[in-house]
């Protein structure tokens, strides 16, 4: 039987925003926000909260995933927008990713509705734990470098582009195990583990994971565990899982946003001593085989495994610059032509460097990429998509 790549463990429906700085502007006025009120960690609890938050992201240039007191707070936000429907959560997106590469996968659900089933390739077969059909969006912004928002007293400017997740989804936080789970595990050639992140509940988290060890015993012995790391809503829930999965883990994957949030401070990405210094700090807390970090400039693995994923590090960077620049439909085709562009220079620079001192850190350049209307959201989901690529190929772990 052929191995397959199974993903998890929940995937959402999301409302993606099209960016408009004019209706932004106006809600502001509305609401009578001022700069001094702009704030990343207050409660979200209605419209203007949701607003002073996106706001406080964009002046900072910053990415982030924060939890919203209902799911009536972001539909009548959405209500003010343009938006598309589409899927999300790590698992659906990385698999969408392998569809545009021509590779199947089993994914792990945990809700579902008409607008999952619409919207799922036929190549993507699912198990799912979800007793009936519910929705609970995801709202998805994505702003542009420079993007401004107009305050009562004064205007910020975003100095990068990035992506806003926000959300309250009851099915991923109570994060349920399909009964079908552990006979899709027995001929996964790679399990991709996501998706904790969301969960609120200690007692039940403890709960879940011990399902889910129970579960991974049928995986084959050779089978990758990929865990991919995303920001917690309850930050100590984080040790909890690591606490129970890392014995299984081969490859802990986490963004620049979650490294810095690990390190305590902000890090120098395109200096190397810098990133030295944040790797060992952060792969000394979470030791494993390979401890993957992506972001805009370079791509790194560090550990006793760090060279055996250098060609799955080429192609998550390859599959991640090419939706960057194409959006969701891009083909394999795409893929290949992203190879032959130019790379970032920086990150060249600090990769080059790294691996002249070190012989346990393997890691590629991103991509230099000069596009008019760059698609931020799910980079580091087809990011996730282009590395287990290689795993399918290859059948499993080495």
């Amino acid at each position: 039987m052929d191995r397959h790549l199974v993903l998890g463990l929940g995937g959402t429906v999301d409302y993606e925003l099209r960016w408009d700085t004019a209706v932004l502007d106006r809600l502001a006025l509305e609401h009578r926000v001022r700069r001094h009120e702009l704030t990343t960690t207050a409660p979200i609890i209605d419209e203007r909260s949701l607003l002073v938050a996106i706001i406080a992201f964009l002046a900072s240039g910053s990415g982030a995933e924060r939890f919203v007191a209902s799911s009536q707070v972001i539909e009548h936000f959405v209500s003010h927008f343009d938006y598309d429907v589409t899927l999300g959560g790590t698992g659906v997106r990385a698999g969408l990713a392998l569809d545009r590469l021509g590779i199947p996968s089993i994914q792990h659900l945990v809700s579902i509705d008409e607008n999952v089933r619409r919207l799922l390739p036929p190549s993507i077969s699912h198990v799912s734990s979800a007793a009936r059909d519910t929705l609970d969006p995801h709202l998805i912004i994505q702003y542009p470098a420079g993007a401004r928002a107009r305050m009562l007293d004064g205007e910020v400017v975003s100095p990068a582009a990035n992506r806003l997740i926000f959300a309250n989804d009851p099915p991923n936080r109570e994060m349920a195990i399909a009964d079908e789970l552990p006979d899709a595990l027995a001929g996964a050639a790679a399990f991709l583990i996501s998706g904790f992140n969301t969960m609120q509940d200690h007692e039940l988290l403890e709960r879940r994971l011990a399902e889910l060890e129970r579960a991974m015993g049928s995986l084959p012995g050779d089978a990758l565990v990929f865990y991919e790391d995303a920001g917690f809503y309850v930050r100590d829930f984080a040790e909890t899982v690591r606490r129970r999965l890392l014995p299984r883990i081969d490859v802990y994957s986490m963004n620049e946003d979650e490294l810095q949030e690990y390190c305590g401070r902000a890090v120098n990405l395109l200096d190397a001593g810098s990133i030295i210094e944040a790797l060992d700090e952060v792969a000394a807390r979470i030791p494993v085989p390979a401890l993957v970090v992506h972001t805009r400039y370079w791509a790194i693995a560090i550990g006793t495994q760090a060279e055996e994923h250098r060609e799955a590090l080429d192609s998550a960077v390859r599959v991640a610059a090419t939706r960057y620049r194409l959006g969701d439909g891009f083909t394999a085709r795409d893929v290949d032509e992203t190879a032959a562009m130019r790379r970032h220079a920086g990150g060249a620079s600090v990769i080059a460097a790294i691996q002249e001192s070190r012989d346990d850190i393997a890691g590629v350049a991103g991509f230099a990429l000069d596009v008019a209307s760059p698609t931020t959201v799910g980079l580091g989901d087809s990011f996730v998509g282009g590395f287990l690529s290689v795993c399918s190929r290859k059948g499993a772990r080495s």
